[in-house]
């Protein structure tokens, strides 16, 4: 069960409530320590790890999510097909994996290193911080979504001249376009130059 608001906590084996932890790093991605999730996004923010995914279909158009209106960061906007924080310890590619699972229904049919982003981006409606040393991936998803509707709430599979059109009409996440420029390398040697990325 997917457990995503920054309140949220779940049960230990002990039976008590856990905060939510995510993993503070310094400037070359070395883990540093954990903070809880809320207090990691607040005003100036602490650098922590997070991950984006980049899912993309057989004629290379890319798998956008339009955030759940109850997140608590950045509801209701646009961006790519998954991101999240790791729990700490846990191997960026395992919570990438995992959380797409979560949040589409679906696991990639192949997923790979897309390398690192740092990016320092305020959200304005929420007043929160994304301080983050983001790993990123692309991949290909070839089954049907199943969204969980507490965390997606839309998705739409675009070319870039469609992205474009949508970019400039609806409202995406602050980090959309910096995760996007920062894995263009790998998503162009994913979908091939006919695609367009």
């Amino acid at each position: 069960m997917p457990i995503t608001p920054a309140t949220a906590t779940h049960s230990s084996s002990s039976g008590t409530e856990d905060a939510i932890l995510l993993e503070l790093v310094d400037e070359n991605g070395v883990t540093i320590g954990t903070a809880e999730k809320l207090a990691a996004h607040q005003p100036p923010g602490q650098l922590h790890r997070a991950f984006s995914v980049f899912l993309f279909d057989e004629r290379g158009r890319l798998l956008l999510q339009q955030r759940a209106v109850g997140k608590y960061h950045s509801p209701g906007v646009w961006s790519n097909t998954c991101c999240g924080h790791p729990y700490p310890g846990e191997a960026p590619f395992a919570a990438a994996a995992r959380r797409t699972h979560e949040e589409l229904g679906v696991s990639p049919s192949l997923l790979a290193e897309a390398g690192t982003v740092r990016y320092n981006h305020p959200d304005p409606d929420s007043g929160l911080v994304e301080q983050e040393y983001n790993h990123l991936f692309v991949g290909l998803v070839q089954s049907p979504l199943r969204p969980d509707a507490d965390e997606v709430g839309a998705t739409a599979f675009v070319t870039p001249a469609e992205l474009a059109e949508r970019h400039a009409k609806d409202t995406f996440s602050a980090w959309f376009m910096t995760v996007l420029d920062a894995a263009r390398p790998a998503v162009r040697e994913l979908t091939g130059p006919s695609a367009g990325w």
